[in-house]
């Protein structure tokens, strides 16, 4: 591998991991302006691209450990956005 090729896949794992850091960002404002702790859509988006970015990077540097886990948060994330789409919308 290439400096400049580890460079680029440094900086792709370095924003998954950016993605999954914002996102409870996200939480936590969209919790406080309603006063109550809750879970916005945003989050789930936020975890699936961070979780794809990062299992890309797991993959590429055949670390099954990372591979594993992030293949089970991401179907459980994926499972989440499917749910958010069946309920009707509240806000």
């Amino acid at each position: 591998m290439t400096l400049s090729n580890q460079a680029l896949w440094i900086g792709l794992g370095m924003v998954g991991q950016l993605l999954f850091g914002v996102r409870f960002l996200v939480q936590w404002l969209y919790s406080e302006a309603r006063g109550q702790s809750l879970i916005p859509p945003a989050f789930w988006y936020l975890s699936v691209a961070g979780g794809v970015i990062v299992l890309s990077y797991a993959i590429h540097q055949r670390e099954l450990v990372f591979i594993i886990g992030e293949s089970v948060t991401l179907a459980i994330f994926l499972r989440n956005l499917i749910m958010l789409r069946k309920q009707p919308e509240s806000d």
